[in-house]
């Protein structure tokens, strides 16, 4: 029998219920996973997995988020199902011994901030077992662009429409964001098999953080909305599972 999932599961928090929820399946019943979280920091997703039992690799640029890890890790009793490895940007996956082969791998706001978001999903399949699935999210280009002009923005949201930087000006490295096609040709230009996309925090953010909403009438309105037009299409992130032929 599973383990019962702990409360990071069962409960998950609104801004992320959509991916827990078409993770849930995978994750709750049959044997322990070999799970891969790529650029998976201080264990958000990480720590929960390894509470129901399976072993996972975390790979992440940084020294201080794996720390953390570490620490979260050891304090929920799963430290010895939990692995840090501080893998650089677009190369982290060559941080991994050569003969590491995962059922599942997270690849979660990663492929925004990478050189070749390609050639990241090219690596990522390549160390999926046949059959294994990726679970992908990224920003939602719509949302980015609702999120801008209703904080009073309209410049840096029409940038955004047209897959502009919005603000030149701050400096540092433009955020890519990307539409639900967009994605999905992405994962199947990597030899993935792309199942439906659905959004991931579709009210959540734009409520902020002091709103006083009713946190479970909150995550049942967004798993509501996550796989339903219109609503899923503005969403501040996407979500995809793709399986590995």
């Amino acid at each position: 029998m599973p383990p019962t999932p702990p409360a990071a599961v069962a409960q998950a928090p609104a801004r992320t219920a959509a991916i827990w929820a078409a993770l849930d399946p995978v994750v709750t019943t049959g044997a322990p996973l070999q799970v891969l979280d790529v650029g998976g920091g201080s264990g958000m997703f990480a720590v929960p997995l390894a509470e129901l039992g399976h072993h996972v690799t975390v790979v992440d640029p940084s020294a201080d988020a794996l720390a953390t890890l570490h620490r979260r890790a050891a304090t929920a009793g799963v430290g010895e199902r939990v692995r840090g490895v501080q893998g650089d940007g677009d190369r982290m996956l060559t941080a991994l011994p050569s003969a590491d082969l995962f059922d599942l791998v997270l690849c979660h706001f990663v492929l925004e901030v990478v050189d070749d978001p390609a050639s990241t999903l090219q690596q990522v399949a390549g160390v999926l077992r046949p059959g294994g699935l990726l679970s992908t999210a990224s920003a939602n280009r719509a949302g980015a662009v609702l999120a801008r002009a209703v904080g009073g923005h309209p410049v840096e949201a029409r940038a955004l429409l047209t897959g502009q930087d919005p603000a030149p000006a701050r400096g540092g490295p433009a955020r890519r964001r990307f539409g639900p096609e967009e994605l999905i040709g992405l994962l199947a230009g990597a030899g993935l098999e792309p199942g439906e996309w659905r959004g991931v925090s579709v009210v959540t953010d734009l409520l902020g953080a002091s709103t006083g909403a009713d946190a479970d009438a909150l995550r049942a309105l967004e798993l509501s909305l996550a796989t339903t037009s219109p609503y899923r299409d503005v969403a501040t992130g996407l979500h995809v599972l793709a399986t590995r032929p």
